[in-house]
């Protein structure tokens, strides 16, 4: 396993488990910021296969992180609303709108600042994992418009390619990983991409509300939950509401949930 360290009473040796927003720690440290963290943070899923934080980020207009340090990071920002203003020390800068990703390698030392200029809330989820030594090289920072990111029909939904596998995004973390984002209309339903071999899934419900239907059972599913399965779970499906779109995010890693079976 790659840098792994689960809360060992919150899971279970079971192929897919689901997990609802209030098990993961809320952080409100200053007035302008509110966080969610399912990965890192005080979260019982400490560290995922060299994964170090997944978190969900929300800053008040008008505020934001000045210029602070990162080293030995791989860090992705996915926009959720809003619009964030991103400068660092490479001369990397722009504004990062809804759908739009960011990839910022630290190497051993970046300086970055990460701003909500405007007059309305931003919101992203942001993840950081840990740079493998390899690269270790000079820092460096990619950003694509939504529309540069590859996309595929499944089922009812939209499945965007945010790294690996076809995304123009370059990766330098420990780990093979790869993420997509699904978008799935009111009254919509996909089935569940199962994880590879050698993988597990981590999956992190972003927006809208829903059920997971297991063929067993039908449980409900809203903003800020998780799914964990492995490659041995049965085939599950995600439907959105009748009134708001289902989104969520796949993080295929690493192995990290242990024994099968």
């Amino acid at each position: 396993m790659y840098d792994t360290i689960l809360d060992p009473q919150f899971i279970k040796n079971a192929p897919l488990q689901h997990f609802a927003a209030d098990a993961f720690p809320i952080i409100n440290p200053i007035f302008w910021l509110n966080s969610h963290f399912a990965v890192g943070g005080g979260s019982p899923l400490q560290r995922l296969s060299g994964m170090y934080t997944a978190h969900m980020t929300r800053i008040s207009p008008h505020n934001g992180f000045t210029w602070h340090p990162h080293r030995g990071l791989e860090i992705f920002t996915w926009v959720l609303e809003g619009t964030l203003f991103h400068q660092d020390s490479t001369g990397g800068e722009g504004e990062l709108k809804p759908g739009d990703v960011q990839r910022m390698f630290s190497g051993d030392l970046i300086l970055h600042q990460e701003l909500n200029e405007t007059d309305d809330p931003v919101r992203v989820i942001q993840i950081w994992f840990a740079a493998d030594r390899k690269h270790r090289k000079l820092p460096h920072y990619q950003q694509l418009h939504h529309t540069q990111l590859p996309k595929r029909r499944e089922g009812d939904a939209n499945v965007f390619s945010i790294f690996g596998d076809d995304s123009p995004l370059e990766r330098h973390m420990v780990g093979d990983a790869r993420l997509t984002a699904t978008f799935v209309p009111p009254h919509g339903k996909i089935e569940i991409e199962p994880p590879r071999k050698n993988e597990d899934l981590f999956l992190y419900v972003t927006d809208g509300e829903g059920l997971l239907d297991t063929g067993d059972s039908e449980n409900a599913l809203g903003q800020y939950d998780v799914i964990l399965a492995r490659s041995d779970a049965r085939d599950a499906t995600l439907r959105a509401s009748n009134d708001s779109e289902l989104r969520f995010l796949n993080f295929y890693l690493p192995t990290f949930l242990g024994t099968r079976g």
